[in-house]
């Protein structure tokens, strides 16, 4: 099991281990909606294809913007409240 050192509280180790957890999830929307992004500012027949294959799988892009999005705005929302507040830092 992971011990925090004596410098760093067992809080802060938590805070830290939910803010990556928070940005993965935002990194992973990101590429999540790449195919999506790429058929918007570049359209061409290859995007198309891209974009009409992974329809017909179950691709939809709402799910990264609505879930990265919200976690983007957790994570940035819970970064700037312990700075503020536990590191003294704005």
């Amino acid at each position: 099991m992971f011990t925090p050192s004596k410098s760093q509280s067992t809080a802060k180790t938590i805070f830290l281990l939910a803010s990556m957890v928070g940005w993965l999830i935002v990194g992973a929307s990101l590429i999540y909606i790449t195919p999506f992004a790429a058929n918007m500012l570049r359209p061409s027949a290859l995007t198309e294809t891209w974009m009409t294959t992974l329809t017909r799988g179950g691709y939809n892009p709402m799910l990264a913007v609505n879930g990265g999005g919200a976690a983007l705005v957790l994570t940035v929302i819970g970064n700037a409240i312990w700075y503020k507040k536990f590191e003294g830092k704005a």
